[in-house]
């Protein structure tokens, strides 16, 4: 019995420090991955819906070039896709992705890569060429990048998030995708206003 209250005082403690302080995550702000049930395709709407971290980081084919979510994605409907030139189902879903941005681009609707565990460039970029992939990917050699997609396993590659106008998370796809997984969600806020 003093060995269950001991564990549950300890409990309470730890609880209580990851909860207060000023250093406390403010629940509300921005997205937070939370997969229920392990569930791999996941939607949000109208209020669940929150707004993405900072995604910024280097071009992976463009030197010198930094890409920016806020800056460069402005008031568009972006597929954030997180991939690796290592990653069997990413090689299958690319040319997807690049159907989406070529079909869909009319409609405001841009696809960007986060381009993940590599040790270099040459590899990644050599897998856009061959591909003929002509959206924009960040090189995230770092790990920076990820951190815009909080509660998110770094082992879960490939995953793409659909984000809205306001760049606020509508759709999660923790695996592979194909181009009619993506095309009814990004229609659907294209047309939002």
């Amino acid at each position: 019995m003093r060995r269950v209250a001991a564990f549950l005082s300890a409990l309470l403690l730890v609880t209580t420090a990851c909860s207060t302080g000023d250093d406390a995550v403010v629940a509300g702000g921005e997205f937070q991955l939370v997969a229920p049930n392990g569930e791999t395709k996941l939607r949000y709407e109208g209020d669940e819906r929150k707004a993405l971290g900072d995604l910024t980081g280097p071009s992976l084919m463009e030197d010198g070039r930094t890409i920016s979510l806020a800056k460069d994605f402005a008031g568009q409907v972006v597929v954030v896709n997180i991939w690796g030139a290592w990653c069997p189902p990413c090689r299958t879903e690319a040319p997807e992705l690049q159907q989406v941005q070529d079909e869909k681009g009319a409609l405001g609707v841009r696809v960007l890569g986060v381009d993940v565990k590599e040790t270099s460039t040459e590899l990644p970029r050599d897998f856009m060429r061959n591909r003929g992939l002509t959206y924009p990917s960040i090189y995230d050699e770092s790990g920076r990048a990820m951190l815009a997609f909080r509660g998110l396993h770094p082992n879960t590659v490939p995953s793409t998030f659909v984000l809205d106008r306001r760049h606020r998370v509508a759709a999660a796809f923790l695996g592979g995708v194909i181009a009619s997984d993506l095309m009814p969600v990004v229609d659907r806020l294209a047309a939002e206003s």
